[in-house]
């Protein structure tokens, strides 16, 4: 094994840096290293190392202009984006320094004849493999709380922003935390399927958590299963923004605009099928392809760019097939459908309307600035509409009654939903999906639990 790995710039195709790949010797040494650095952290009190995630944040900030310019560079995020993605991550670690304490602390139960309580005790050291498009925010959300619980972390990061994984790396020990807590592992794409199975089973890895693709999530899991190790997998997402015949159509539109196209429509939670009622259907669409059609689409560089590239061409290939084999079944595109020419991985933002179960653009998890409109008849149309998916991660109702938004949200499977507003992530807040969109909660108070030993204690005199 080994070998090398070659990071592009998105914006232009060409080459960033060149990494030399590890062998298993060196992956050895680092796994013992992270391994020894974990053990010694679960002796540290709660509440020193909650002051190190205070220490973070604040580190975070100092080098937010570094780990902005690495995520532009390497995944084509637009500038502004990519600065949100760092203090996002800040904001974390500052709400993981005041409540995580809190949240780990025993917590006593009655019993007649003894003294007995739970404790929240450290997992050990977690292998967390972790995707391209948010390069600091994806492993924050997940490290934080865990290093917080007492916990190490074994990184393999996406190879495309191995530049980001290593300055993460570095960032952690700036901050303060033991050398080799955080350890970041550089594995050549061919490698990684053996490397992470092998992690999988070595009895120094105590869990293992993925965000990325079903069959990244699928390899995992069964790893995990047979294992016998805990996991949490956030994997892929086609959530539907539903819009009732009472909404105010302007302002679901504008949000819907930026719920599908926030990082060129490459994440998750990105609102993927738009189910608008039949007597909206008309202004909701025109007003939505109005925005689209006015988003600033270029250099991730510069400011006023909303749409950068797509971080790989072979996700543009991908991008474009979905459009071509639901036009071919029947979906009208409205706007887009085309790369862009020039340099670079380019799509123009897309619009489809009269898509449906069938059709890629629906059935699929679109990852790319490409919106699917669906029409619904009723209420009861969209429930079936919005659940006729393999995936469960957000959901966003729009109505101009919120009582009639969340009944309908309690029949639509997700693991969240938001009624008026756009499906985001907040570190007060459990976040994970159902169905195909994985299992397991990160953030929040049972996020920051997920990677700890639930231990009983019964003492009698």
């Amino acid at each position: 094994m080994s070998g090398t790995i070659e990071t592009l710039n998105p914006a232009t195709g060409r080459r960033i840096s060149t990494y030399e790949a590890w062998d298993t010797e060196r992956i050895e040494t680092a796994v013992a290293r992270a391994h020894a650095a974990s053990r010694a952290w679960a002796m540290v009190p709660v509440t020193e190392r909650a002051a190190h995630a205070d220490r973070l944040a604040r580190t975070l900030r100092e080098h937010k202009d570094h780990l902005a310019a690495l995520a532009v560079a390497e995944m084509g995020k637009p500038v502004g984006e990519a600065e949100a993605e760092v203090e996002k991550s800040a904001v974390t670690a500052e709400y993981y320094a005041r409540q995580g304490p809190g949240i780990l602390a025993d917590e006593r139960v009655e019993v007649d004849g003894a003294e007995a309580w739970v404790a929240y005790e450290p997992a050990g050291l977690v292998l967390a493999v972790m995707p391209w498009n948010f390069p600091v925010w994806q492993v924050m959300r997940f490290a934080i709380p865990s290093l917080v619980a007492g916990n190490g972390v074994l990184l393999k990061h996406a190879s495309n922003v191995t530049g980001s994984a290593l300055a993460l790396r570095d960032l952690f020990v700036a901050a303060g935390f033991p050398a080799h807590l955080v350890t970041t592992l550089v594995i050549a794409d061919g490698d990684v399927p053996e490397v992470i199975a092998r992690l999988i089973e070595d009895d120094r890895v105590a869990a293992v958590t993925l965000t990325g693709s079903n069959r990244a999530g699928a390899a995992v899991g069964s790893a995990a299963g047979r294992a016998a190790k805990k996991s949490v997998l956030e994997l892929g997402g086609s959530d539907a923004f539903v819009v009732l015949g009472d909404a105010d159509v302007e302002a679901a539109a504008t949000a819907a605009v930026r719920a599908r196209f926030t990082n060129s429509g490459q994440s998750c939670v990105c609102a993927k099928r738009f189910i608008v009622t039949a007597s909206v259907a008309d202004a909701f669409t025109a007003a939505f392809v109005a925005g689209v059609e006015a988003l600033r689409v270029g250099d991730p560089r510069e400011r006023q760019t909303q749409v950068g590239p797509l971080a790989r061409d072979d996700l543009r290939a991908a991008i474009q097939r979905q459009v071509e084999k639901s036009v071919a079944a029947g979906a009208r595109l409205l706007t887009g459908g085309e790369p862009l020419p020039g340099d670079g991985w380019f799509y123009r933002p897309t619009v489809l309307a009269d898509t449906g179960p069938g059709m890629p653009a629906f059935d699929e998890e679109t990852f790319g600035p490409l919106a699917a409109i669906a029409l619904a008849q009723d209420d009861e149309d969209a429930v079936r509409l919005a659940n006729a998916t393999a995936y469960g991660l957000g959901l966003s109702v729009w109505t101009a009654d919120p009582g009639r938004g969340v009944a309908l949200a309690r029949r639509i499977t997700s693991g969240a939903a938001f009624v008026n507003a756009i499906v985001a992530s907040d570190p007060r807040l459990p976040f994970g999906g159902t169905k195909r969109s994985g299992y397991g909660r990160e953030l929040a108070a049972v996020g920051i639990r997920e990677f700890t030993n639930t231990r009983t204690y019964w003492v009698t005199a």
